[in-house]
């Protein structure tokens, strides 16, 4: 006989939770890698440009790789709560850490791009900046 839990049986809540934690997994490596790869570009570019161009190159580095980190962190948060823990409390608390991870996004966001996500991009043409 199988149990089953809200329309879930045991071996899919176990599916689904193995799944929320290996996508939390690749954040980590997501995050991980970005950091090794922002150091070695960093470095390469401080040696060609300048100690200042490979600081801007690192902080772009891992700043693109924290963004995918935390678009795969939500990813698997949302995962856990609708399928194997979807109380009340729960979906709250999910939107609180969406929120908060939503927040951080943006101002990693302002900080590569000098602009928040939803504003058009700026781009130099001649002496005008022109709308992209």
């Amino acid at each position: 006989m199988r149990e089953e839990a809200e329309g879930l049986t045991v071996g899919h809540w176990e599916l689904a939770k193995d799944v929320s934690e290996w996508i939390e997994v690749l954040a980590v490596c997501v995050i991980a890698a970005s950091v090794v790869i922002a150091v070695t570009i960093g470095v390469r570019t401080a040696f060609v440009t300048g100690a200042v161009a490979g600081v801007e190159a690192v902080k772009r580095q891992v700043g693109r790789g924290l963004l995918l980190g935390l678009d795969l962190l939500i990813a698997a948060d949302i995962i856990r709560t609708v399928t194997l823990q979807p109380t009340l409390e729960n979906v709250a608390a999910l939107g609180l850490l969406v929120i908060v991870r939503t927040f951080l996004a943006w101002s990693i966001v302002v900080e590569l791009w000098g602009r928040w996500p939803w504003q058009p991009e700026q781009r130099l043409s001649g002496e005008n900046r022109v709308e992209k």
